[in-house]
This record gives C-alpha cells, sequence and structure tokens, in this order.
C-alpha cells in the first residue's frame, strides 16, 4: 500500500503539468518580488501582493513535502540532491517571523525564489553544474591571467608614470587602467595619450603628480596592441574553452545517470505493478473458481 502511495505521489511531482506549474509559480514569485520596489504599489496593494506571496510560499512548501513523501519513510533521501537542500532553505527562509530582526534575510530570501528557476529547468542545471565544473580549471587560467595584469602593470608603471600619471602613476592604478583597457572601453584613449604624449592629445589629470609629457609611438604601440591580443583574445578563448569542456563533463555525467541500474524509485514502481498484477491474477483464479463450482 505504501509503494501504491509513493508511486502515485512521484507520478505527480514528475509530471509535466505538476513542472510547469512550479515554473509558473516561480515566474510569478519574480514578479511580486519586482513588483515589491515600488512604493505605489506597497501603499496600493500592499494586503494583496502580501497575501499572493504568502500563497507562493504555502504552495513551494507543498513541493518540498510531496518531494519527500514521494520516497516515504526514506524522507531523507530529498535530502541528497544539492538542489533540493537550495529549494527547502529558500523554504524555511521565508517561514521566518516577519520582524526587523529578519527583515533582510526575508528579503533576500525573496531575491533567491527566482533562482529557484535553475532548479526547475533541467537545461539550466546543466549549465549551472557547468560553470561549477569549470571552477577549479579557471582557477588557474584566473591566476595566469594576474600574472598577465602584474607583468604588464608593473611595465607600465615604469614606462608611463611620468607621461600619465592618471593611469599609470602606481600599480594599483595601473591594474584598475588595464582593467579598463581589457573591457575594450575607450582603451585608445589611453594608448594615443602614451603614443603621441600627455600635451598632444586632450588630457585629464586626475593626479596630483605633474605629468612630464613625452611620446613613445613605438613602444606603446608595441605596450597596448599586446597586452589587448594576449588579455582579450587569447585569456577569454581560454575560458571559453573552460567552459565548454565542462558543459561537455556535465552532459557526460547525466548520460551516465541515465544509463546507471535501476534506481529505489524504479524498484518500487516495479514492486507496485507486480503488487497490482498479483491481485489481478488472484481475481481471475477466484471467477475461474466459482465458474467451476457452477
Amino acid at each position: 500500500m505504501e509503494n501504491k502511495i509513493q508511486l502515485r505521489i512521484k507520478n505527480i511531482v514528475e509530471s509535466g503539468w505538476f513542472q510547469n506549474t512550479i515554473i509558473a509559480l516561480i515566474a510569478f514569485a519574480a514578479i511580486l518580488v519586482g513588483l515589491e520596489t515600488s512604493k505605489y504599489m506597497i501603499v496600493n496593494y500592499g494586503s494583496i501582493l502580501y497575501i499572493l506571496d504568502k500563497i507562493i510560499i504555502y504552495a513551494f512548501a507543498l513541493e518540498a513535502l510531496l518531494k519527500m513523501a514521494q520516497y516515504g519513510s526514506r524522507f531523507y533521501k530529498y535530502f541528497e540532491n544539492p538542489w533540493n537542500i537550495f529549494d527547502f532553505t529558500i523554504v524555511v527562509v521565508c517561514f521566518l517571523p516577519g520582524d526587523y530582526h529578519f527583515a533582510a534575510v526575508l528579503r533576500l530570501a525573496r531575491i533567491l525564489r527566482v533562482l529557484r528557476l535553475v532548479t526547475a529547468v533541467p537545461k539550466l542545471q546543466l549549465l549551472v553544474s557547468a560553470l561549477l565544473k569549470s571552477i577549479p580549471s579557471m582557477t588557474y587560467v584566473s591566476l595566469l591571467l594576474g600574472l598577465h595584469f602584474y607583468v604588464y602593470a608593473v611595465l607600465g608603471v615604469f614606462l608611463w608614470s611620468k607621461n600619465d600619471p592618471t593611469h599609470f602613476g602606481d600599480l594599483p592604478t595601473a591594474v584598475i587602467s588595464l582593467f579598463r583597457i581589457i573591457t575594450l572601453e575607450d582603451w585608445t584613449d589611453i594608448m594615443y595619450t602614451n603614443i603621441y604624449g600627455s600635451d598632444s592629445v586632450p588630457f585629464e589629470q586626475f593626479s596630483d603628480t605633474p605629468a612630464e609629457p613625452s611620446a613613445s609611438p613605438i613602444g606603446a604601440t608595441i605596450y597596448f596592441i599586446s597586452f589587448v591580443v594576449f588579455g582579450t583574445m587569447i585569456m577569454l578563448n581560454l575560458f571559453i574553452g573552460v567552459i565548454i569542456n565542462s558543459m561537455n563533463e556535465a552532459q557526460r555525467d547525466i548520460l551516465k545517470e541515465q544509463l546507471a541500474p535501476p534506481q529505489e524509485n524504479d524498484l518500487l514502481a516495479l514492486q507496485a505493478d507486480l503488487e497490482s498484477l498479483e491481485s489481478q491474477v488472484t481475481k481471475i483464479k477466484t471467477k475461474i473458481s466459482s465458474l467451476k463450482l457452477e
């Protein structure tokens, strides 16, 4: 009997209409979060927004209970999935008292409910899993990028600190300037300042140190173009390569799970089918016996 109930709950939880309903609720919760940022909506429709917010919270709580109930007495298996832990945490936080002590936490929980869309859409889960898998490899790429920044920042201070103290007056300023360059945001202005000299181009003096104009056509050209080529083109491709590799690994992991031996839920479904088949066979035998007696 318990297995049949678990199977029915499992069929409900995994059904398309149930998952689509949860996605719709998450999207509606996201809209409510946006409406709550409007003072006009809070003043005129605050009570309605509050009621709708409570309905969504209880709907998410019901979802969590149903997902636990599909495991029966082994409800703790629900927490073996990290995505379920994330969902359950949001639900618990939303039920905290609404006084000022937990006001900031409740606001954060309302915002995080929007991120539940990741747990509801398998394709988004794949993307997030790929990003998480790429973190170790990205660490080394980031280290290489950091070395790239450091070498060029030190070199920039040595070469351009007198001509362009605004962008290369010291090491931290040089790093910020290089970050601006690597985003390709008006980086040519910095390059022209050092190619033609700070006295030959429009130059905004933000540094307390007075500039000593000096032109460096060849050196500045090589310096800035090489930094952009190595920093923007090569490093960006490295990051893309790491993420693509991680996505392939995530897809392989999902394929392995699909080809894995039957899980407990599948065995429960098979057991329930066998019990149903046995009951039908028993009924047929009873009917045959009654016919023989007649």
